[in-house]
Parts: structure tokens; C-alpha cells; sequence
């Protein structure tokens, strides 16, 4: 599902303007005017939603470098909120300060703990020459805290599009270890608001995310993963999520794609009895990985504002 046409549409994202959720926002909305709704945290994002008060959510959900993000998976299956569409965004973290500053002046580096993790590799060498990493909710608000405070000798790591929001000076761009780090952002809504805007024939439709739990016995998962094969589901990811109150009982959910819409329900028909609890998460176009995997942040910020 994406809206179509020159309607405003207003998204909730997790971090302040300039964050990546703001970039994935912007490229999967292209062609749509929109209005960023920041939120301090994913709770209040999906606080948001339920209220019915904002069109949609972009949430992160996993990365290629940090892996999946459980606390989400869980917020998104408390909610009730539909997987309406998904979009890879390629990570370029970039260390970052007020104009005129330099690294070696630099004391302290901040930034969220994902973009700390994914800059271990070059943050190593700054700790061992006495400069601190301190962890912060987001990393554009980490660039806007800077700016609005004028702090000489602090650091952020975030986006470019975050410097050029703040007026600060990229030192250093590309600081991540893996240059290949890419996050997976899920477009997240009301059931009434995906269905209003939907507009996908069964035929357009390749992928689905579902969750369920199993009978704690031996040989249950195995059971429905052969289903699965059997009706030609490609399973692109599966995740454990624990059921609380219940040691060593958990929820599965588990990205499909799949060729025929028909196979995909008849999979889903021949595996809910196996199942104790079975949910449809979404059902979606995938969004596919980018064609140039090392495009730079500056080109991509370029294209989009």
C-alpha cells in the first residue's frame, strides 16, 4: 500500500527531524506531501496511531548490523496496527560538529546506542584517545541538542540531513563499519486507514508478516515450517518473540514472500491448526533492496529533499 496523488498525509516517526525514520519516510511517501509528527519514543508512536490522530508509522525494525529490534516486534503485536508496506534505507552515519570544529577537538561523541553499534570499529580509536560515547534517544536530536546549545568539543553521529537541518559541519562521513548497513522500516496503520487507501489487487500482493504460537511440544515448528515449503512460502525471516508469563513459550513471527496470493492463503489455511494462537500482521508489496548498495548519504539526501 502507498497513498497516491498530492494529498498531505502525516506520518509518526520515532527521533526528531533529520532522523533516518524522517529519510525513510520521505522514500516511501515520494510523490506525496507530508508532515512529520516526531515522537520521543516508539510507545508514544504507537500511542499516536491508536488514537487514530495521525495517517501512519514508520518504525524501524531490524538492521543488517544490529539485527531485529524485539521491543517493536512486541509494541506492533500489542497493537493492532496492519503492516502496510516496508522500505529499505542504506545507513550512512556521519560524525558531525559546529563549524570550524575538529576531531582531535572533540571530548564527547553522541548518538543513539543502534549508531554507536554500528560505528564501533572507528569509535574504538577515539575511546582509546580519551574521548567519550555517550548514548542518547536519537541521533538527529543528538545534532540538534549540539547546535541549539552551541557545545564546542561534543559530537553527534546521525545524517546529513540532520547537519544540514542543524547548520553542523560533517567531519567525517561514513563511519560505519559495514558499508552494506541497511535498516528495514515497516509503514505501520489502522486496519480502517490501510483498507481506505489500499488499492492492491490480490496479485500485487508478495509479502505478508504473521505471527503465531505453537503447542510446547516436540516437533511443532518443524510441522508448520514444512507446510510452508510445501506451498512454495519463501521464508524471508523468522523471529522469536517470548510469551510473558509462560518460561520458555514463544510467539514466531515470520516474513513470507510468495509468487501466487492463492498458495500464500491456502498455506496459511493448512497451517492455523497446527497453530495456538495465529495473527496476520500485514499483508503488503515487499520493498526491495536498493539497486546500488554503497550510494552515498549526500546523493541520497539529494534526491529526496
Amino acid at each position: 500500500m502507498k497513498p497516491t496523488g498530492k494529498e498531505t498525509i502525516s506520518i509518526a516517526i520515532q527521533g526528531g527531524p533529520g532522523a533516518f525514520h524522517e529519510m525513510a519516510s520521505r522514500k516511501f511517501f515520494e510523490g506525496n506531501e507530508i508532515e512529520i509528527q516526531p515522537c520521543e519514543t516508539f510507545e508514544e508512536l504507537f500511542y499516536e496511531l491508536s488514537r487514530g490522530s495521525i495517517d501512519f508509522g514508520v518504525v524501524a525494525i531490524e538492521n543488517s548490523v544490529a539485527g531485529s529490534i524485539l521491543h517493536n516486534y512486541n509494541l506492533l503485536r500489542k497493537s493492532g496496527l496492519q503492516i502496510t508496506g516496508e522500505v529499505y534505507l542504506r545507513i550512512v552515519q556521519n560524525l558531525m560538529a559546529l563549524p570550524g570544529q575538529r576531531i582531535e577537538n572533540l571530548r564527547e561523541i553522541h548518538s543513539h546506542p543502534v549508531a554507536i553499534q554500528q560505528c564501533n570499529v572507528y569509535l574504538d580509536n577515539l575511546r582509546r584517545k580519551g574521548v567519550r560515547i555517550v548514548e542518547s534517544s536519537d541521533t538527529a536530536l543528538s545534532a540538534k541538542w549540539i547546535s541549539d546549545n552551541k557545545l564546542a568539543g561534543y559530537g553527534a553521529l546521525a545524517s546529513r540531513l540532520a547537519a544540514e537541518m542543524y547548520g553542523l559541519e560533517v567531519l567525517e562521513e561514513g563511519v560505519e563499519a559495514d558499508k552494506a548497513n541497511f535498516t528495514r522500516f515497516l509503514i505501520v496503520a489502522s486496519s480502517q486507514r490501510n483498507n481506505s487507501h489500499s488499492g492492491l489487487a490480490d496479485s500485487a500482493i508478495d509479502k505478508a508478516s504473521v505471527c503465531f504460537s505453537l503447542p510446547h511440544e516436540a516437533g511443532s515448528l518443524s510441522q508448520v515450517l514444512s507446510v510452508l515449503a510445501f506451498y512454495n512460502m519463501n521464508l524471508t525471516k523468522i523471529q522469536s518473540l517470548p510469551i510473558v508469563g509462560k518460561a520458555w513459550e514463544y510467539f514466531f513471527l515470520a516474513d513470507l514472500m510468495f509468487t501466487s496470493y492463492q498458495r500464500y492463503r491456502m498455506a496459511l489455511d493448512a497451517i492455523r491448526p497446527l497453530t495456538d494462537q495465529f495473527e496476520i500482521l500485514g499483508e503488503y508489496m515487499h520493498g526491495g533492496m536498493p539497486a546500488i548498495a554503497f550510494e552515498t548519504d549526500t546523493k541520497y539526501v539529494k534526491s529526496i529533499v
